[in-house]
């Protein structure tokens, strides 16, 4: 272990083997860090959340997994929750100016780019890649191998395996990122045929979604993954430009 003497870990802290903590770095209390992590200048983990009737007397946690990164002026806050944790994965990547509010559930192999803000209940699943400066309203949820670009701003859910831009506005599949991990040609077009199913109709994208999920059709993984995730969340979700535009019409 190799912890910068400026560097503050508070009693109730746990780090566990190989941990790097470098200068003027604060690990707080109720944290926990799993193998190998690194953690660069003036990052706070372990903060009270940014919730005006928190009461600091409530013991909770962060915990961030094995091999993960943490740069340069990162926050990482505690739940605002009795005995629960904000959660970071494995093998992350958090790059220099993050924040990751309460509650937050990260998962393994997320990269965070520069300044990329998550607000509180936020989900980022694993494989994903949000770009620098993004933005994240609260109890918004990121499926696995999503891409999102800098500087985006998204209020409503991003389904696995997609490319989403500027407001709520969904690109496509992430097929760059598919070809990467290697996932196999059937699967891929299995995913396509899922993705056109549920976006190319008129309709509910709930109802689009559960139809195509109770075909039989799709019986690869990532088609299966992509359909499953329209049953849950609490935001809506990111449509193709085009729609956008046509459900402001519509409201106008």
């Amino acid at each position: 272990m190799n912890i910068h003497p400026t560097a503050i870990i508070e009693p109730g802290a746990q780090l566990g083997a190989n941990c790097v903590i470098h200068a003027h770095a604060i690990i707080r209390r109720g944290t926990v860090l799993g193998d190998g992590v690194k953690v660069h200048e003036f990052s706070v983990v372990g903060g009270d959340p940014q919730y005006l009737k928190f009461d600091p007397a409530i013991e909770s946690a962060v915990h961030v997994g094995a091999g993960t990164v943490i740069r340069e002026n990162v926050t990482i806050n505690r739940s605002i929750y009795p005995g629960k944790a904000t959660v970071v994965g494995a093998r992350c990547f958090i790059m220099a100016g993050v924040h990751v509010a309460h509650d937050c559930e990260v998962a393994d192999d997320v990269v965070l780019a520069n300044l990329v803000l998550l607000a509180g209940h936020v989900t980022v699943e694993a494989f994903s890649f949000l770009g620098g400066a993004a933005l994240f309203h609260q109890f918004v949820r990121i499926g696995p191998g999503a891409m999102v670009s800098g500087g985006a701003r998204m209020a409503q859910d991003v389904p696995p395996y997609t490319m989403t831009a500027e407001r709520n506005e969904l690109i496509g599949l992430n097929l760059v990122g598919l070809k990467r991990r290697g996932v196999p040609r059937e699967a891929i077009r299995e995913l396509k045929e899922a993705f056109h199913a549920v976006y190319t109709p008129a309709g509910n994208i709930r109802d689009l979604a559960r139809a195509a999920a109770e075909s039989g059709k799709y019986v690869h993984g990532p088609a299966r993954e992509f359909l499953a995730f329209f049953a849950g969340g609490k935001r809506g979700f990111v449509r193709p430009r085009s729609h956008v535009a046509a459900s402001e019409d519509d409201a106008g």
